[in-house]
């Protein structure tokens, strides 16, 4: 039966709703459907149109078409989210490209960063992946690249016939202002941004104001970008590396933005309940210049690059960073794995990508990533006419995540919006949820943070230069890396979960490895008794980070055994294991266990082959250098710490987003982080994340303030 009609739900929402009601996530999006029937889910619930009543064939009412906003991609290292395109590509043999190619959403996107999670105390909580990438550490950058992922807008053609969307092309570049710009964040969404900037203050509520202006631009490449090519037939394009250290033709994106007018409020708590109506406010500047690198083939982001600079003189504070995504998530984390599609706000829009080859008309419409949109019919931008189009997200609102609406008028011959207005509210308020199903209240309350978010903003075109080639986006080239040369050979993956108890380390680059320092629990059976207990008895270490000292090695490991009950241990490790090279420093447990799961833990490289990997020039030179992570000669750079992380199903929180991230059963990454005081004056916080299943770089970022 769940075979005849598609559902409309995402196999992410449907993994969702399986482990909500206790069902297996396994199979098809046909098996799913069908558990989730079995179970006595309604059919709209699942996203499947309700039964009707038989009726003779020539009564049958004309069936309605289903617009499916079906995204078989989320947020898993593995798998590519592609755009739209016209026509089908016959797939050739170097189309297996998922492990190299995947969508960053940036802020923006989206950016993603890494972010280092380790257990500190008895009352902290498990990490999980998706933990890692909904809370990038890009400091004030998350704060500006929210307000200026959304696109700058040009041309004017004084006629208004009906047309389609124009198509971009190399040397396009366009002036844009940015006004009525207002970001408001409360509760748990504030620590999106004031935990990313070691601030001790107590604040319920954040509130931004913005104007500014900025320039969007596509790179003409030359001639030095097709060296590997043989042919200029790509001119324009330009080389742009992937997650999996290859090189790709990719059309470069770049949009720079300067805030002149940058106003931070901060309220602190009020002295009885909610937040204090009187703030404090700090006033400056923002600059940021952000990267885009689409792959011309798949037309999949490849990376997402942004320089930013924040300056708060009446504070007076500056911040300052790098950051880097390589296709994982983004500021939006698992709201937009629940909503594909939201982020298209918070970067250029392209009339293409959301209208296609529609023509533009009154009364066109159609869906399109998640936004239902029309086009509601004449309108005049800058004493031109233009089409004004609406377009509302049905998910924010079919999941009770709140709203969000888009007003864009549109221009023949532009191949963006003349104006974009834009407003967002996401809420996890209960009064948002008053006309939803308790799955989707369920839904909201495991993936949104506690608080509200609202977003609003209008850009506006100023003045625009056009290019003379179009994109030569959705064609493939000679020099386009084959499958076999950047996936990861089976043979060098190790099968740990069955029986391991901790992922294989074997590194040559530190003072001491996994499989040394897990001998110093055979020492520990009397201060830490639950922790040598669990891991002689099944259990496992779900997450550990090390750091090389000038006294050894510091150690945090945390564990969880067979009955789910969990907990860390910190110590010291100065020589060969033994009782008094093993120093105990503490211990504690979890109030919210992480989940027992040897089966779904995935065949990963060992630590020193991602240490090999990552620290290889060739593969990723961006990562070696004095202020990044390695030396010239493949070491360490002082004061790295290294990490890995287990996510598997099981867990209640753990489950759901470890379902929404990835259509595998678990995931292992890797991080590293550093933290120095440069000699320029500048305090610096570095952070990386890779995927030990794939051997791909995930992202990575370098933020900086003066000492």
């Amino acid at each position: 039966m769940s075979d005849d009609v598609p559902s409309t739900l995402t196999v992410a929402k449907l993994k969702a709703l399986c482990i909500l009601n206790d069902l297996a996530t396994s199979g098809k999006k046909s098996d799913l459907v069908e558990r989730l029937l079995e179970a006595g889910l309604a059919r709209g619930e699942i996203g499947l149109p309700e039964e009707v009543e038989s009726k003779p064939e020539e009564e049958l009412p004309q069936e309605e078409v289903v617009l499916s906003m079906e995204d078989e991609d989320t947020l898993t290292p593995d798998v590519e989210p592609e755009k739209e395109v016209s026509a089908p590509i016959k797939a050739d043999d170097d189309e297996v490209l998922e492990a190299e190619i995947l969508e960053a959403v940036l802020v923006e996107e989206t950016v993603i960063e890494p972010v280092k999670v380790k257990p500190k105390s008895k009352d902290a909580e498990p990490a999980t992946l998706m933990d890692i990438i909904k809370r990038p550490q890009v400091a004030a950058a998350l704060m500006t690249l929210i307000i200026l992922g959304a696109g700058g807008y040009y041309y004017i053609n004084n006629q208004l016939e009906p047309f389609t969307a124009d198509q971009l092309r190399y040397g396009d570049e366009m002036r844009y202002t940015v006004t009525e710009g207002t970001f408001v964040a409360t509760e748990e969404y504030v620590s999106l941004v004031l935990d990313q900037l070691d601030s001790d203050d107590e604040t319920c509520k954040i509130r931004l104001e913005f104007e500014g202006d900025g320039t969007l631009s596509i790179t003409e490449g030359g001639t030095d970008q097709l060296l590997a090519e043989g042919s200029t037939d790509r001119l324009g394009a330009v080389i742009a590396k992937g997650g999996m250290g290859s090189q790709w033709l990719a059309v470069e994106s770049v949009n720079s933005n300067s805030l002149d007018r940058f106003k931070i409020t901060t309220y602190p708590p009020g002295v009885l309940s909610g937040c204090s109506t009187f703030g404090t406010s700090a006033e400056g500047s923002a600059q940021i210049e952000t990267k885009q690198y689409t792959e011309l083939r798949e037309r999949a982001l490849l990376s997402t690059e942004a320089d930013w600079e924040l300056r708060l003189p009446s504070i007076p504070a500056d911040y300052r960073g790098t950051t880097v995504s390589y296709g994982v998530g983004g500021l939006l984390g698992g709201l937009d794995t629940l909503a594909p599609g939201l982020a298209m706000m918070l970067q250029p829009i392209e009339i293409e990508d959301l209208l296609g080859n529609t023509m533009i008309e009154t009364g066109a419409l159609g869906s399109s990533n998640g936004w239902d949109w029309r086009v509601v019919g004449n309108d005049e931008f800058s004493n031109s006419p233009a089409w004004k189009v609406v377009a509302t997200h049905q998910d924010i609102k079919t999941y009770c995540l709140g709203s969000a609406t888009m007003e864009l008028w549109i221009e023949e011959g532009n191949p963006w919006a003349a104006k974009q207005k834009v407003d967002v509210i996401i809420s996890s308020s209960q009064t948002n949820q008053q006309d939803c199903s308790t799955t989707s209240q369920l839904l909201n309350d495991l993936v949104l943070p506690e608080g509200d978010l609202e977003l609003h903003h209008v850009f506006e075109r100023t003045t625009v230069e056009r290019g003379q080639k179009q994109l030569d986006l959705g064609r493939s080239y000679s020099s386009r890396p084959q499958a076999n040369q950047i996936q990861i050979d089976d043979s060098d993956l190790i099968s740990w979960g069955s029986n391991g108890v901790h992922m294989p380390d074997e590194s040559t680059m530190r003072t001491h490895t996994f499989e040394q320092a897990i001998q110093c629990f055979d020492y520990f059976q009397g201060v830490a008794p639950g922790a040598a207990s669990a891991l002689d008895d099944g259990g496992y270490v779900w997450r550990a980070t090390t750091l090389d000292t000038a006294q050894g090695s510091e150690w945090n490991m945390s564990w969880v055994n067979t009955e789910e009950t969990s907990g860390w241990v910190k110590f010291n490790l100065t020589g060969a294991p033994s009782d008094t090279t093993c120093e105990y420093w503490e211990r504690g447990s979890f109030d919210d266990p992480a989940a027992h799961n040897r089966e779904a833990i995935p065949s990963t490289l060992n630590i020193s082959g991602m240490e090999e990997r990552l620290s290889d020039p060739t593969l990723f030179g961006q990562l070696t250098g004095p202020d990044l992570f390695f030396t010239p000669d493949g070491a360490y750079q002082s004061e790295v710490e290294v990490g890995y992380l287990v996510v598997v199903p099981g867990g209640d929180l753990n489950s759901i987003l470890s379902s929404l991230a990835s259509d595998a059963d678990g995931a292992v990454s890797i991080d590293m982080s550093r933290s120095w005081d440069g000699n320029d004056g500048w305090t610096n916080q570095l952070n990386l994340l890779a995927d030990a299943n794939e051997g791909r770089l995930l992202g990575w970022s370098l933020i900086q303030q003066p000492q």
